[in-house]
């Protein structure tokens, strides 16, 4: 599984709601991404794996290794690599290129001031071996902390977060960070928070709500840790929230195709902040974690998540109608032909595809 380069819910922010174009919309997402990282002939979130190459060769016993992906940093080289005893060269011994200019790297150097040495060991084949971090940046963004007292273990998949905010917080196909796991949010669902969980309050509404999207102040009856951007559900009713002012929730109704409907004093409000994940992805392994425990996620560069967003949107599209797609009714009805596309999908490669001369 690719990593994505958008969320289900910054897809869906572009016109889509309800749940049942989310396994649609999740496919399509893990598709567009796949193609940016074969068209660019990279990829924009890091994975730790190792990789072997032929022996480079060497001039006056110094080598160069040109690196067929973008390298963030290295881990471990090895040199000898199919020989039943490699040889660790010492990460003083040889410096990652270009220095002024990277990460991402496009090759590995032997300082020629050390006596170390690429060698081919028993065969050139497979001879050199790198071990580190892959990827064209490895830039992660805060979005708050680990709200579970009794911790998870590391073959738990349900992580909870303090803040769920869809602008902040985590979105269907975020790559996270805690520690040096990094964790594939897979779904995201609603919870009642409870008020011996982390320090979080249940949530009761105060007064009732009619079944009208003009009555949009929901009032809670204590302190609690809602804030703007997250969404709330009572009973099947989901509600985004606007503003938030002491108990006082300015939300929209109908949130996500869900139904308006009137809702009762001392009905209970769901937050949605429980995770479904996928465990030690990109080659990290699975570790323990703890109440409060810092959480960041991956973001790729703007313009590649973007690209994503529209790759995404017009695949929809044109599965939902039949390969063509039209705007406007009757005589004002005109084909779109996804000409704009493809001329931002050519300046978007042109952007950014890796060089084939250091793919090597």
């Amino acid at each position: 599984m690719p990593n994505w380069y958008a969320t289900r819910e910054s897809v869906k922010a572009r016109g889509f709601s309800g749940r049942g174009l989310d396994p649609v919309i999740d496919r399509i997402i893990e598709s567009a991404s796949e193609r940016i990282d074969l068209w660019t002939r990279r990829f924009f979130i890091p994975r730790t794996e190792t990789r072997l190459y032929r022996w480079p060769g060497v001039a006056s016993g110094v080598g160069k290794l040109w690196l067929d992906q973008d390298l963030i940093s290295v881990t471990t080289l090895q040199t000898k690599a199919q020989n039943t005893t490699p040889t660790t060269i010492a990460a003083t011994d040889y410096f990652t290129e270009p220095n002024n200019s990277g990460p991402p790297y496009d090759s590995i150097e032997i300082d020629t001031s050390s006596t170390a040495a690429f060698e081919s060991g028993d065969t050139p084949q497979r001879s050199i071996s790198v071990l580190g971090s892959w990827g064209y940046k490895s830039t992660t963004r805060s979005i708050g902390l680990v709200d579970d007292p009794s911790g998870i273990t590391s073959s738990e998949t349900t992580l909870i977060l303090k803040d769920g905010s869809l602008h902040t917080g985590a979105g269907v196909g975020d790559t996270l960070l805690i520690g040096s796991e990094q964790l594939f949010v897979a779904d995201k669902d609603f919870l009642a928070l409870n008020p011996d969980a982390g320090g979080a309050i249940l949530l009761n509404m105060s007064g009732n709500l009619a079944a009208n999207p003009g009555t949009d102040l929901v009032t809670l009856d204590a302190s609690h840790s809602v804030v703007a951007g997250e969404v709330i559900r009572i009973n099947t009713e989901q509600m985004y929230v606007l503003y938030v002012s002491t108990n006082d929730l300015t939300v929209i109704r109908g949130f996500n195709g869900s139904t308006l409907a009137a809702h009762t004093d001392n009905d209970a409000i769901d937050v949605a902040r429980s995770l479904t994940v996928e465990r030690g992805v990109n080659g990290t392994t699975a570790a323990a974690i703890s109440d409060n425990d810092a959480v960041s996620k991956y973001e790729a560069p703007f313009e590649i998540i973007e690209w994503c967003i529209q790759e995404a949107i017009a695949t929809i599209h044109q599965e939902t109608g039949g390969m063509g797609r039209s705007v406007g009714a009757g005589e004002g009805a005109r084909e779109v032909t996804g000409r704009e596309l493809s001329s931002m999908r050519e300046r978007r490669i042109d952007s950014w595809q890796r060089p084939r001369q250091a793919a090597i």
